[in-house]
Order: C-alpha cells, then sequence, then structure tokens
C-alpha cells in the first residue's frame, strides 16, 4: 500500500500544478486582457483610447500611468521588486514610471521584472496592419486582432 501524502506534499503538487496551467495559458491570452490594451480615459479631453503614454487625439501626457506589464497604478515598496528605492513612500503618477515601451507606447513601472519582460513580452513587438501595412506608431496606437484569422488590423 503506497504512502499516505502529507498536507505540504499536496499543497506543493497543486501549485506545480496551478502554475503549469498559466504557462500555458499565458501563449492564448486576448489582446484585449493585456494590461498594455486597458481601456483609459483622457485627463484632458476625456476621450477613451488604449493604455499609453501619451493622448493621440490632444497630445497631453497621462497623470496617473498604468504599468503595460502588471496593470498596477500604485508601487508600494515592500510588495514589489523595485529598481528605485523609496523606503516608505509609496510612488504614484510619474514617480512610478521607469520606461515607455517602444512597441506599444505604455508606461512601464519600475518594477525589475516589468523593466526587464516588458519589451520582449509585449504582444504588439510584432504588429503590423494586415491591410495597410502600418505600425503601432503609424496607426496611433488603437490597434487590434481579427476574431478569425488573428492578424493585427
Amino acid at each position: 500500500m503506497p504512502k499516505k501524502k502529507t498536507g505540504a506534499r499536496k499543497k506543493a503538487e497543486n501549485r506545480r500544478e496551478r502554475e503549469k496551467q498559466l504557462r500555458a495559458s499565458r501563449s492564448t491570452i486576448d489582446l484585449a486582457k493585456h494590461p498594455c490594451n486597458a481601456s483609459m480615459e483622457c485627463d484632458k479631453c476625456q476621450r477613451r483610447q488604449k493604455n499609453r503614454a501619451f493622448c493621440y487625439f490632444c497630445n497631453s501626457v497621462q497623470k496617473l500611468p498604468i504599468c503595460a506589464q502588471c496593470g498596477k497604478t500604485k508601487c508600494m515598496m515592500k510588495s514589489s521588486d523595485c529598481v528605485i528605492k523609496h523606503a516608505g513612500v509609496y510612488s504614484t503618477g510619474l514617480a512610478m514610471v521607469g520606461a515607455i515601451c517602444d512597441f506599444c507606447e505604455a508606461w512601464v513601472c519600475h518594477g525589475r521584472k516589468c523593466l526587464s519582460t516588458h519589451a520582449c513580452a509585449c504582444p504588439l513587438t510584432d504588429a503590423e496592419c494586415v491591410e495597410c501595412e502600418r505600425g503601432v506608431w503609424d496607426h496611433g496606437g488603437r490597434i487590434f486582432s481579427c476574431s478569425f484569422c488573428h492578424n493585427f488590423l
């Protein structure tokens, strides 16, 4: 008769199974579900657009940036892997920003993981419209994927 599993062993096996499912589902995530494509409203002109550093309608800089990798709007020192040391102070706004993505033009926070992985994992790295062969910057940040052929439009 096999040995009975302990609680810690069961937890570890369940955790491994969850992580395996998460890794498998990362490649099939919908384009709209990425934080770099979240919907936001401009502070000045109140028009809705994708999460970008600059408004495409009035060219204003957004006051409350959202990280394109993790989706955070506030950096809390204890729960993150910040490159910038800000002991005991929560940083919001432009104090939280570490970079702007070259592909999707969205803010990236100063977390070590976000700065090192977003440029590689950005879903718009190879985004080029099938019809007019323009990239994200030429389109003004608004790019979508076709629900049938999964190409960019």
